[in-house]
């Protein structure tokens, strides 16, 4: 499995910024395509963007398309979740997750693509 641990949550206001990492250990970092998933209180987990392992392919939610920017850095075992404009109802935590199969040539948005999950960041957008 993939370790990850996100970081870069925190309170800011509607309209604001925040860049959420997500750094990885424990096996070839480039060797998984990556997402992002949020979950809000009292809701499921939804997906929010995904990114494939060289991170020329990205794939956003509707709600987010225009926002939100994923990349990453595979020399720095890093995958990022840049979000601008943000909305009172973007506040969840955030997890970032790696793709279940080594060497897949997508990018997956379903929670059962992804085999390995972080702890989560809470963000907050106050309004």
């Amino acid at each position: 499995q993939v370790q990850l641990v996100e970081s870069g949550g925190g309170l800011v206001q509607a309209g604001g910024s925040l860049r959420l990492s997500c750094a990885a250990s424990g096996r070839t970092f480039s060797n998984y395509a990556m997402g992002w998933f949020r979950q809000a209180p009292g809701k499921e987990r939804e997906f929010v963007a995904s990114i494939s392992r060289t991170g020329r392919n990205t794939y956003y939610a509707v709600s987010v398309k225009g926002r939100f920017t994923t990349s990453r850095d595979n020399a720095k075992n890093t995958v990022y979740l840049q979000m601008n404009s943000l909305k009172s109802e973007d506040t969840a935590v955030y997890y970032c997750a790696a793709d279940r199969r080594a060497g897949g040539m997508g990018y997956p948005t379903e929670i059962a693509d992804f085999g390995s999950w972080g702890q989560g960041t809470q963000v907050t957008v106050s309004s």
